[in-house]
């Protein structure tokens, strides 16, 4: 009975409290019955949410969700060190169907969207709707959650990106199922407007080619990519979203 309960309130919390411009904390319990506040945004986090609005990011169809969950968990990053260039972040949003460019490139010091571009799922993740997820090598399938982007490379599919899953048991097998940012001519508007949704890969979030070098000289290097979907299970199990041993009040 509290489970459901525990994910209905923190995802309010999480977008009613940080899109109105309000800190707001995760109370934890600790030995004596006290309790420790642990804030999740801070100022710069603050300014950051607020280009939700001033990019108008809203109209681009990136959900609120997305946009706060990826500013969340790449601070968590940054404070681990794990991050060269905390001011790109990249956000693939798997809410929306294929045939939409659902892959923002954002420049968070200037305030800018450098990009805003198609990008696919796993061939078993779904046909326009990318719905299942997965892990394990083989499956064919994407796996959601935050990444660090490492170093390029020229490989099957030409100028390549390597990624870093940051998540264990959720897609830190990436680099062993080679899961990287590549281009793929399946991606493409024309193909999305001829059957309703682009083509997919085995796995990897393949983009334009004709932008493809473009976006990968810019994330390349220690960024922030962040693969969102409201699945069910990577909410629950995901320790990038809230601190493990918490409770929300």
């Amino acid at each position: 009975m509290k489970k459901p309960v525990f994910k209905k309130v923190f995802k309010f919390t999480l977008i009613a409290g940080l899109f109105s411009g309000i800190l707001f904390t995760v109370a934890a319990p600790t030995a004596g019955n006290k309790t420790r506040i642990v804030r999740l945004a801070e100022n710069k986090l603050d300014e950051r949410l607020a280009m939700y609005t001033t990019l108008k990011l809203d109209s681009l169809g990136l959900s609120k969700e997305a946009f706060a969950y990826a500013l969340a968990g790449m601070e968590k990053l940054g404070r681990e060190g794990k991050l060269s260039n905390p001011d790109v972040l990249t956000i693939a949003d798997f809410s929306l169907p294929s045939s939409k460019k659902r892959l923002f490139v954002i420049d968070l010091s200037k305030g800018e969207v450098l990009f805003n571009t198609l990008v696919s799922h796993g061939r078993n993740s779904g046909t326009a709707l990318a719905t299942n997820f997965s892990n394990a090598p083989e499956s064919f399938k994407s796996s959601l959650g935050f990444y660090v982007t490492g170093q390029t490379y020229r490989g099957e599919h030409g100028y390549s990106l390597r990624l870093e899953g940051e998540e264990a048991g959720i897609n830190d097998n990436a680099m062993s199922r080679g899961i990287v940012m590549h281009s793929a001519n399946y991606v493409s508007e024309q193909i999305a407007k001829l059957q309703g949704y682009i083509g997919r890969s085995l796995g990897c979030p393949a983009i334009p080619e004709k932008v493809h070098r473009q976006i990968i000289e810019v994330i390349k290097n220690g960024t922030c990519l962040f693969l969102y979907s409201p699945d069910k299970a990577y909410m629950a199990n995901s320790k990038m979203l809230l601190p493990t041993d918490t409770t929300v009040v």
